[in-house]
Parts: C-alpha cells; sequence; structure tokens
C-alpha cells in the first residue's frame, strides 16, 4: 500500500519557489544589512565592558569586511557543486552561530575571531542568495521581484542605527549580535522545510592557486581601504597591504585567465553589458553611500544635532527609493537602464550641489527634502544595474556572476567612506582635526557630485539592447540565456571557463 505523504510534505510542495525564494532571501539581506551597521553603536559600550579605549575595537569593525571579501571568490563554486539551498542554509547557520558567539565574548580577542568568523559567512551569504533568486526567475519577472527586493535593502540600514540605540540602552551590547536569532532561525527553519533543494554539479577542480591569491588580494585591499582614513593613506600598513592587494590582484587575473576551471571566471567581463554594468556600480556606489556616510557626521560635527535627529533626518531618503522603483519597474522595459541609470546619476548630483550648499544654520526638513530626493534618485540605480547586469549572462554562469557583482558592490561600498573621510581630512586645519569644518563638508559634496556626474555620463554609453530583449521575453523559470532571443547579426558570447 502506498504511503501517504506528509503533512509537511504535502505543504513543501504546494509553496511554490516563487515565494519561497524571496522569503528566504528577504531575511538573509535584512539580517546581514543590520549586523553590518548596527555594530558601530555598540563600539563604546563594548569598550567599557572590557576597559578599553573606542580606538582599540577598530579590529571588530575592519575584521569583518576583509573575511567578507576573502571568502566571497569561493562562493560561486560551492553553490555550484553543493547547490544553492545546502550553501545558503549552513552560511546562514553558521551566520547565526558566530552572532551567538559574539554575544557570549569574554574579551577582544574572542570578539574579533568570532566577528571574523560572521565575515566569513556573510561571503557565502549575499553571493548565494543572489543566485538563488535570480536562479529562480526569468529576465523579466526580476525586475518585479526586485522592486520588493529593495526594500529590506533600505529599510535595513536606516533602522539599525535606532534599533541598536535601544537594545543597547535598555539591555546590553550584547544583544546587538543576539538580535540575528529570532529573524534568522526562523528563516533557517522555514527554508530547510520548503526550499527546493538541488543536488548541483560537478564545477570542475577546485582551483586552490585561484582562492589563495583572489583571498589575499581583496583581503589586503579591503584592509588598507578600510583603514586609510584612520591610520593616514601614506602610513606603512596602509601602504603596504594596497600595494599587496594590487599585485596579487594583477597575479590573480593572470593565474585565473589561463586556466580551464577558473575559481573566477574574469572571461564574463569580455560582455560588454555585464564589464558596463559592474562599472557603473563600482564608481557609481561611492557618491550614492559616500552620501549616507557623509550626511549624518554633517547633521552631528557641522550642525550639533542628536543622533536620533541625524537618523530622522536620513531616513525620508528610504521612501524616496521605494517610491521611485515601482516606478523604475515599470519603464525599465519601455526605455532600457542605460536612460533610467544615467538620468537617476545626474538626480544624484544635482541633489549633492543641493547638499553643498547647506550651512550649519540649514533646517532639517530642507535636509530631509533633499534627502528624499536623493533617494528617488538612487532608486534608479539599484534594480536596473542589477538586473541588466545578467542579462546576457549564460544561466550556467549565474552563480559566478552574483559573486562577481557582489564582490564589485563590496567594494564600491568600501572606497565610499575612505573617499569621504579623505576629502574631509584634506580640507580640515590640523589644529582642528578633530572636527572638519563647513567648508570641508561642502567641498565632499562637491566631490561626491564629479564623481556621481561622471558615472552618468559613462552610464549614457552603456548597450542596453539585450537587457531590453531580455525583459520583453516571456516570464520563465531561469534568467540569462534561458529566455534570451539570439539578437540578428550577432554571435553568442559564451563566456565560460
Amino acid at each position: 500500500m502506498p504511503r501517504r505523504p506528509s503533512v509537511l510534505s504535502a505543504l513543501s510542495t504546494r509553496l511554490s519557489q516563487r515565494l519561497v525564494v524571496p522569503v528566504v532571501c528577504v531575511s538573509v539581506t535584512f539580517i546581514a544589512i543590520v549586523d553590518g551597521a548596527i555594530t558601530t553603536v555598540a563600539l563604546p559600550s563594548i569598550a567599557r565592558q572590557f576597559r578599553l579605549t573606542t580606538a582599540a575595537l577598530d579590529g571588530v569593525v575592519v575584521v569583518y569586511p576583509v573575511c567578507l571579501a576573502m571568502t566571497i571568490p569561493a562562493s560561486a563554486w560551492l553553490v555550484e557543486r553543493f547547490g544553492g539551498k545546502r550553501v545558503l542554509l549552513t552560511a546562514l547557520a553558521g551566520f547565526l552561530g558566530s552572532s551567538l558567539l559574539c554575544g557570549a565574548a569574554t574579551g577582544l580577542g574572542q570578539l574579533v575571531a568570532y566577528r571574523a568568523a560572521q565575515g566569513v559567512s556573510a561571503g557565502v551569504l549575499f553571493p548565494a542568495s543572489t543566485a538563488l533568486l535570480f536562479g529562480t526567475f526569468s529576465s523579466a519577472e526580476q525586475i518585479r521581484i526586485s522592486r520588493y527586493m529593495i526594500i529590506p535593502q533600505q529599510i535595513a540600514p536606516a533602522a539599525a542605527p535606532v534599533l541598536g540605540g535601544l537594545l543597547v540602552d535598555h539591555l546590553s551590547w550584547r544583544w546587538v549580535f543576539y538580535v540575528n536569532l529570532p529573524v534568522g532561525l526562523p528563516a533557517v527553519l522555514f527554508g530547510a522545510l520548503f526550499l527546493a533543494g538541488d543536488r548541483g554539479r560537478r564545477p570542475g577542480p577546485f582551483d586552490r592557486p585561484g582562492l589563495l591569491l583572489s583571498a589575499g588580494a581583496l583581503g589586503s585591499g579591503m584592509f588598507g581601504i578600510c583603514e586609510g582614513p584612520n591610520r593616514g593613506w601614506s602610513s606603512p600598513a596602509v601602504v603596504s597591504s594596497l600595494v599587496l592587494g594590487a599585485v596579487l590582484l594583477v597575479a590573480t587575473a593572470v593565474v585565473e585567465l589561463h586556466r580551464s576551471h577558473p575559481l573566477l571566471r574574469l572571461r564574463l567581463f569580455s560582455d560588454r553589458l555585464f564589464r558596463d554594468t559592474n562599472l557603473i556600480n563600482l564608481v557609481g556606489l561611492v557618491p550614492i553611500m559616500g552620501t549616507l556616510y557623509l550626511t549624518p557626521l554633517f547633521l552631528q560635527q557641522a550642525q550639533g544635532r542628536t543622533a536620533l535627529e541625524s537618523g530622522l533626518t536620513t531616513f525620508p531618503e528610504a521612501f524616496g527609493v521605494l517610491l521611485t522603483v515601482q516606478v523604475t519597474g515599470a519603464l525599465y522595459v519601455r526605455v532600457g537602464p542605460r536612460l533610467i541609470v544615467g538620468c537617476g546619476l545626474v538626480g544624484v548630483t544635482a541633489v549633492l550641489l543641493l547638499l553643498a550648499t547647506c550651512t550649519a544654520g540649514t533646517g532639517l526638513w530642507t535636509v530631509r527634502a533633499y534627502m528624499f530626493l536623493f533617494g528617488a534618485a538612487i532608486g534608479c540605480f539599484f534594480v536596473p544595474t542589477t538586473v541588466a547586469s545578467l542579462a546576457t549572462v549564460d544561466r550556467t554562469d549565474l552563480p559566478q556572476a552574483t559573486m562577481l557583482n557582489t564582490v564589485v558592490r563590496q567594494t564600491g561600498g568600501a572606497l565610499a567612506p575612505a573617499a569621504v573621510t579623505t576629502v574631509l581630512v584634506l580640507g580640515t586645519p590640523q589644529a582642528a582635526a578633530a572636527s572638519p569644518p563647513l567648508p570641508a563638508y561642502q567641498h565632499a559634496y562637491v566631490a561626491l557630485a564629479a564623481i556621481a556626474a561622471a558615472t552618468a555620463v559613462f552610464a549614457f554609453t552603456m548597450p542596453d539592447r539585450p537587457a531590453r530583449i531580455a525583459a520583453r521575453n516571456r516570464p520563465g523559470t531561469g534568467t540569462g540565456t534561458a529566455g534570451r532571443v539570439p539578437l540578428p547579426g550577432r554571435r553568442r558570447n559564451r563566456v565560460g571557463s
């Protein structure tokens, strides 16, 4: 007599992966972004607990992005070999376990070690969740789903400082790490029950030289970028790490381009649309993330506002993004990503020039209006660049493509505060190093505006016809060549290993 399926098995079959995958990916994205933004709020309390200066806790902050960057290159091979579900849930479980250990740390050494473990897990989480998401939806569907995925990406960094302050003030600094568990554990359980399992495939032998070279290049470079503003760009440690990172990066490119099964499929950059969108992401994120870093400093240091006032003033940026992405999805198919991204960056440039006119007496509602407009402008940036970057990528190359996208975004995000801090330092007299004068902030906004304007000019040259063709195709399963119409008179670009 055949066995009757269990209730869980029947429910798992009923739930569509088009619902399950976004739920898991939203949870993962929210947890990882909040954790990256909330830790800095707890540093003064941690310093008091361990009887250290806040500056002595620099390792707690820096070790996370360094380890994250070093782990990213292995993520694509892991997804291809073991499948997206297994890799994502294992990385999420590791992230939650290291969060628990961070909260229970009894000394600085333990805390740094556990933060390193968090960074290692996060380095796999981001590309694995993105590959799973974009492997589930076609190019046409990706536009729609990205409009919803942008919500946690905007709400999380805005809510993190407020949440962190409440936890530190009313509980303890340990809860900025424990808070990951109430969201993460249900996500692990939900994903284990309802995510469709895939056995992966044989991606070829693991490229150990590629991992060692790329991890060393990204780790050294990220350390130099993060520490440059603090230690000074001419300090031996920063110069050595940047030079070493550059040398290892060149060595990585030489080695990977000559291997039959490279860990990093750098040949993907031979596709112009993939290359251009990643370059726009790398440079364009500097003025975007730089503004989100600079504005709270301006409000608290130049205007003397409180942290709460600062958070409430920058928060309208999230509403601007959420409004624009709804329009962007409809326009993408009609006009393509080139005009949307280019016009969005022109808007970023204009708002930055407006912010550069702010003085110590500028009202908070004026800054809030500027931040809302800023959010509306950058809402034209995130979704089109992400979707377009994968429009001409073969389905089998999705894990590699999303991994390379993650490397680019992490690098651009790290460059942003480094660029802002450098401009502030250059514009600050040595006698007033602890408090940059108002013109230093204004010059920083102008510098970011110049970068945004240059990126806008480049964005208008982006070839987006393949992206528009992919977006017009009928929805199906998967992305890339699975639902793409070959262009007339154009050879199909095979950019695998």
